[in-house]
C-alpha cells in the first residue's frame, strides 16, 4: 500500500488545481508526485430521431486546432448531479433539449495524474431549440452517423478520449 501526503497546493486555476504530493511506497521509498484535481464534468451522446449523433467542433487551446466532440463540459460545483450538467451542456452547446437521459459510463481521463471524472449520458427525443453558448465558446453542431464517427476514430480524426469512449461503448 502507498500513503499519500498531500504537501501543498502549487497552483489554482479556473478549471483545475495542481498539488504537490509527497508519496510513500510500501518499499519505503519516497517520491513527490504532482497531482491535478478537476471536480468533474458530465458529457451526452445526443442521438436523433434518425440515429445520427449531434457533435460539435470547437477550437481546443491546448491543441492549437479544432476538435470533434460530443457535447461536455465542467460541473458548475462539485456537489453538482452529472445529469443536470449534461442537460445543461446539450442545450448551451447544441440548442437541444431532451427529457431523455440515460446514464452511459464513467471515465477518468487521465488516471497516472489527474481525478477528473466524466459522467457520459445518452439523450434521445431531442427537442430543438436555441444555442447559450458561453461568451468563449464558438461551436459548430453537426450530425454524424454512428458508423461514421466510428471511422473517424480509428483514422485518427477524432482523438478526444470521451468522446471515443462514448462512441465506441
Amino acid at each position: 500500500m502507498n500513503d499519500k501526503n498531500r504537501l501543498e497546493l502549487a497552483y489554482q486555476g479556473t478549471v483545475l488545481k495542481v498539488y504537490k504530493d509527497h508519496m510513500k511506497f510500501s518499499n519505503g521509498n519516497t517520491e513527490d508526485w504532482d497531482f491535478i484535481h478537476h471536480d468533474g464534468a458530465a458529457a451526452v451522446i445526443p442521438v436523433m430521431d434518425d440515429g445520427k449523433i449531434l457533435m460539435v467542433k470547437q477550437y481546443r487551446n491546448a491543441l492549437e486546432r479544432d476538435t470533434l466532440e460530443i457535447p461536455a463540459g465542467k460541473l458548475d460545483d462539485p456537489d453538482e448531479e452529472g445529469i443536470v450538467c449534461a442537460s445543461r451542456e446539450l442545450k448551451e452547446e447544441t440548442g437541444y433539449s431532451s427529457d431523455d437521459l440515460e446514464w452511459l459510463l464513467t471515465i477518468r481521463t487521465t488516471v497516472a495524474f489527474c481525478d477528473e471524472r466524466i459522467e457520459v449520458f445518452v439523450a434521445r427525443n431531442l427537442i430543438p431549440g436555441e444555442q447559450h453558448l458561453d461568451e468563449d465558446e464558438f461551436v459548430d453542431v453537426k450530425a454524424y452517423k454512428l458508423e461514421e464517427l466510428k471511422g473517424m476514430i480509428f483514422e485518427g480524426k477524432i482523438q478526444d478520449s470521451k468522446t471515443m469512449a462514448a462512441i465506441l461503448a
